[in-house]
């Protein structure tokens, strides 16, 4: 097959494809535009997040056998359309769901002990004890909504720290630590989101579904940044609510994930910026060393099975 690679992912891919007697291109560089151009002479695609894969993308694509995007999400690709004709997705959330638990784990973990504060602190000469007393993680309820990779993934890691684990997930039917909303919203201190971008999910947590809670909670998210409103999610932090919050990704990233949109005019974003209860990134939770080779690596294999 002939195969475009669009976004930069490990070298092991397009070096084993290349092993198997692959055509394989790059088009790092190019626009869309241009990248439409050329499409047509291509059965493969290798992206990240840099362009949308819809409707008037594929249109363009007759030949084309598979999409294969090097991370967790796909909506970026309009997979209902490309279904329809035929064209395979696929996606690599196995190859970074160990790296998205670890730093999903560490945020919290230095939210509670307060080791982003302190740290700064001590740099600054400042040595304060008492202020910077942590909570501890243990006996805590952690509601996990999506138990796909990268949810069963942290639920593994945390069951060495004396959690109580209560998971939800609507399109699985059996699973460990299976519960229900209502016994989430009841119990949880923490809730940690791992469901893909979809119209079902996009300000899924917002102002209603924040108050559901009968207990004061931290957030987790390293999902999509529009999956949480960032408005309703600094109302509930202002007013208690919302104890605290680690965020991986923001509801003002770029489509590419490589920026922020705006983020001088939004003063909720800045909020978030300067607030002691927030722990950010920049949605690197599953992007390891390690885990870039594994991408990689399962991509391989699932385009290796196509005819």
């Amino acid at each position: 097959m002939k195969i475009l690679f669009i976004d930069i992912v490990h070298p092991f891919l397009k070096k084993e494809l290349e092993k198997k007697n692959h055509i394989c291109d790059i088009a790092y560089n190019k626009t869309r535009d241009e990248i439409l151009s050329i499409i047509l002479d291509y059965e493969g695609i290798v992206l990240r997040s840099r362009i949308k894969i819809d409707y008037d993308f594929l249109n363009k694509c007759q030949g084309l056998k598979f999409i294969a995007r090097a991370g967790s999400g796909l909506e970026n690709i309009d997979v209902i359309e490309a279904k329809k004709r035929n064209i395979k997705c696929f996606n690599a959330p196995e190859g970074n769901r160990q790296a998205l638990a670890e730093h999903a784990l560490g945020m919290l973990l230095s939210l509670f002990n307060n080791l982003n504060k302190s740290d700064q602190e001590v740099r600054k000469g400042i040595w304060e004890r008492e202020n910077n007393r942590g909570i501890e993680l243990s006996g805590k309820t952690i509601g996990i909504i999506g138990f796909g990779n990268n949810g069963s993934a942290l639920a593994e890691i945390l069951s060495g720290f004396g959690v109580r684990i209560l998971a939800y997930d609507k399109y699985l039917d059996n699973y460990p630590y299976k519960s229900n909303m209502r016994t989430i919203f009841q119990q949880a201190n923490i809730l940690s989101l791992h469901i893909p971008l979809t119209s079902e999910t996009t300000y899924l947590v917002d102002k209603d579904y924040i108050k559901r809670f009968e207990k004061p909670i931290y957030i987790i998210n390293t999902a999509r940044g529009k999956c949480v409103n960032t408005k309703d999610l600094v109302s509930a932090m202002k007013n208690g609510k919302v104890l605290g919050a680690c965020l991986d990704v923001l509801e003002y990233e770029k489509t590419s994930f490589e920026d922020l949109e705006r983020k001088e005019l939004i003063t909720e974003l800045q909020y978030i910026f300067d607030s002691e209860k927030t722990i950010l990134s920049p949605h690197i939770a599953g992007w390891t060393k390690q885990s870039k080779l594994r991408i990689a690596e399962v991509l391989f294999q699932k385009i290796n099975l196509i005819n």
